[in-house]
């Protein structure tokens, strides 16, 4: 009865808008962002029902496909993925069978996976460093990093609450667990650094970050992973890799097949809205073309009317030094402003504002923190220091009991 009435209650999501609630507490203004958000309301193949039949992350391969093609745009499908997956899948019907917990007891070496009849031992002692065998085999993944969602294997069986809690009380699954994830890590070229989920380059990275930049059915491998490592009490662990898939793919140009997927997908596995955004605001400085960034705030639509913002004057009715009055708007429908900016078009003081922030960010950056943007003024900072709060939750959740056991793990 309970999923009935749930059923009943949610909404079916129909718009981006209403999948992605990323900016919906922001206070800033939509200086950063031009006159189109990006999101597109037109239906893509995806959309139109042709690919309906695709498993999720068939479909996902075929984004990627479509993307460099056709003029940069919000999949539709991703952020109701991702919706549903923040959400916990509320429209999800566990099924009515008992609750064989498949998943608990292939991470207790108790059950093989199946169809290959192979043991996570086997797999946790036998396949670190064999790339070959960790790239073809395509049955292995949804046993190692399994979610409340059906993958490619049929044999896998999805999580259930009930399971996903008793894993996350199983000490021993948690830190096979962990060990499956650094095997991952090293296959991606990447090594864990510690037990807050630091991820850095390993040594391997020229070699693996090559194959990782030409070999993309990967990206939905750490999909996957990033989405399993919140359902099973990992969810800290995911800003720190997704912040270095940006980085490469951004910055270094080490991966730069890979953009599209991290924008689109791997920042949007996060729970935390504060985390997304700063994650987000880190790309948008480092995006080419800056005008193409479309994971950015929505822009605010001025009041009907609003023509001429208001400046500072002076006791003796002059504007103070270097105030600068902004020209009206076009006329149009309603009297709104059609204006917005693009970089070059902003205000003095925003681009300064932009300027500040970024420099701010740079240097948390250096200081090795992912939380949101602190320093300068008073207001500023309260504002840093809210969503570095924010930001500190997911991590502070069993922070305790992983550090019991991951000390035990040769990263």
């Amino acid at each position: 009865m309970g999923n009935l009435m749930g059923s009943l209650r949610y909404k079916e999501p129909s718009t981006i808008e209403e999948c992605d609630s990323t900016w919906e507490t922001d206070s800033e203004s939509d200086e950063h962002q031009g006159e189109d958000s990006g999101i597109s309301e037109s239906i893509s193949l995806l959309e139109s029902g042709k690919c309906a039949e695709l498993p999720d992350t068939a479909q996902q391969m075929v984004v990627e496909m479509l993307e460099p093609s056709t003029k940069i745009k919000r999949s539709f499908y991703a952020a109701k993925d991702l919706y549903k997956y923040r959400h916990s899948y509320p429209n999800y019907k566990e099924s009515r069978r008992a609750n064989e917990y498949r998943n608990l007891r292939f991470y207790l070496n108790k059950i093989p996976l199946v169809p290959d009849g192979i043991y996570v031992e086997e797999i946790l002692n036998k396949w670190r460093g064999d790339y070959d065998k960790l790239e073809h085999n395509h049955t292995y993944i949804q046993w190692l990093f399994p979610l409340r969602e059906q993958g490619l294997n049929f044999f896998a069986q999805e999580l259930t609450q009930d399971e996903i809690k008793e894993f996350q009380s199983t000490r021993e699954a948690k830190r096979r667990f962990l060990l499956a994830y650094t095997i991952m890590l090293d296959f991606f070229g990447m090594k864990l650094l510690d037990k807050n989920g630091n991820v850095e380059r390993a040594a391997n990275w020229k070699d693996r970050f090559q194959h990782l930049n030409e070999s993309q059915h990967n990206y939905l491998r750490i999909t996957r992973i990033l989405k399993s490592l919140g359902e099973l009490g990992f969810e800290a662990f995911k800003s720190p890799l997704v912040r270095l898939l940006l980085k490469e793919s951004l910055v270094e140009g080490t991966l730069p097949n890979m953009r599209h997927s991290a924008l689109e997908y791997f920042v949007y596995t996060l729970r935390d809205r504060a985390q997304r955004r700063a994650l987000l605001r880190y790309a948008q400085r480092h995006y080419q073309p800056p005008e193409n960034f479309v994971w950015g705030p929505p822009r605010r639509r001025r009041p009907a009317g609003a023509g001429v913002v208001a400046v500072g004057v002076t006791a003796s009715g002059r504007e103070p030094s270097g105030a600068r009055r902004r020209s009206p708007p076009h006329e149009g429908l309603g009297g709104s402003s059609r204006g917005g900016s693009r970089g070059h078009g902003s205000p003095p003081g925003a681009e300064r504002a932009v300027e500040e922030e970024e420099e701010e960010d740079d240097e948390e950056e250096e200081d090795g923190r992912d939380g949101g943007i602190g320093g300068g003024g008073g207001g500023r900072r309260g504002r840093g220091e809210s969503r570095t709060r924010m930001e500190g939750r997911g991590e502070d959740r069993g922070q305790e009991d992983e550090e019991e056991y991951i000390e035990t793990i040769p990263l």
